[in-house]
């Protein structure tokens, strides 16, 4: 149960095209009291197989989705697609060199796409998490940077972008077969994706995965996260860094329920978290939560909003945030994005 919920009052209209593939171009003020925002439904089903898990990212001006897991027993995809509009999709490699896509981690830096980590085979024989490095200029052709990063084989990490330098926050080693042990609180940094430096063995958060990182205010947060087999536990706290190495806990309980499975993304000036899962029971969420600081969280209340999922994609591209795919019982592919007000301060 959300321990406690904080409404924002918004006053605009949507402007809104015909059918699904149209997109509101701007949300304008009015004077009416309307008190929520609406998410447009870009794409019922963008091209690709419906899919969670998948690497994403924006580069080159254009939204890109990376593999990702179909079932638990089948090998991960390994194409590779883009789209400058969301609503149409082009397949730029079908089989990429690369084959951990299943809770991979991926990142733009120096002008390049970047893909590390993952889980491969799901629960069949020959499973094996990853930590290979591979880049890319064009989704097309892939370069491996190295096949041992230094940090532990892992899927499920936080990756940001920080201080000219790409970042590796903790993880597991093990998907469906790990344990407690296999969760991981380090913190290692790179600038060239092939020698990487621990920064600290462990950090004072607890191990986790499934967890998200983001860079706002010249520090890095990680939230959220925790476990799922064979022993769940999930978080909804706040830690923030200047360096990777000294910690401070912004908050012990943000008041969005504490979940796995969650994208997240900085806009506005705001760290945003959108839906996710967390058990006993089952539960998907559909809540979309933004903070300036990692300690005061607002939700932000949707009329029209995509379905309750997990493991989707989150983007933010022409000022504007995009969702992609995930489980939302069952997969999808659909492609939903939301613009807010010029003048939204997130008071």
């Amino acid at each position: 149960m959300v321990r406690s919920v904080f409404f924002l009052a918004i006053r605009f209209v949507v402007v809104i095209g015909v059918g699904s593939g149209a997109v509101a171009d701007d949300v304008q003020s009015n004077a009416a009291s309307a008190e929520t925002v609406n998410w447009i439904r870009v794409a019922d089903a963008a091209g690709w197989q419906p899919r969670d898990s998948q690497g994403e990212l924006v580069f080159d001006n254009q939204l890109w989705v990376f593999g990702g897991w179909f079932n638990s027993y089948e090998a991960p995809p390994r194409d590779v697609w883009n789209s400058a509009d969301g609503r149409t999709w082009n397949l730029v490699q079908n089989d990429a060199p690369w084959k951990h896509s299943d809770l991979s981690m991926s990142v733009t830096f120096r002008n390049r796409m970047w893909f590390m980590g993952g889980w491969y085979n799901g629960r069949l024989p020959g499973h094996s998490a990853s930590n290979m490095v591979w880049s890319s200029n064009d989704g097309d052709s892939w370069r491996q940077e190295t096949d041992d990063a230094g940090w532990s084989p892992r899927l499920a990490a936080g990756l940001v972008v920080f201080n000219e330098r790409m970042w590796m926050l903790g993880g597991t080693e093990n998907y469906y077969f790990g344990d407690n042990d296999s969760l991981k609180n380090d913190v290692w940094s790179s600038a060239d994706g092939v020698t990487w430096q621990q920064v600290t063995a462990e950090a004072p958060w607890s191990p986790r995965a499934y967890h998200q990182a983001a860079v706002l205010n010249d520090r890095i947060y990680v939230f959220g996260g925790g476990n799922y087999v064979p022993e769940y536990k999930a978080f909804n706290d706040v830690w923030s860094s200047a360096d990777g190495r000294t910690w401070r806990q912004e908050t012990d309980s943000a008041p969005w329920h504490e979940r796995l499975w969650f994208p997240s993304v900085v806009y506005r000036g705001q760290i945003w978290v959108f839906g996710g899962w967390s058990n006993n029971p089952s539960t998907n969420w559909g809540d979309v939560w933004y903070s300036p600081n990692g300690r005061d969280w607002k939700q932000l209340p949707s009329g029209e909003c995509w379905k309750e999922r997990h493991e989707h994609s989150a983007f933010v591209m022409n000022d504007r945030i995009w969702i992609a795919g995930g489980h939302a019982r069952p997969l999808s592919s659909e492609v939903w994005s939301l613009k807010l007000p010029k003048n939204w301060t997130g008071r």
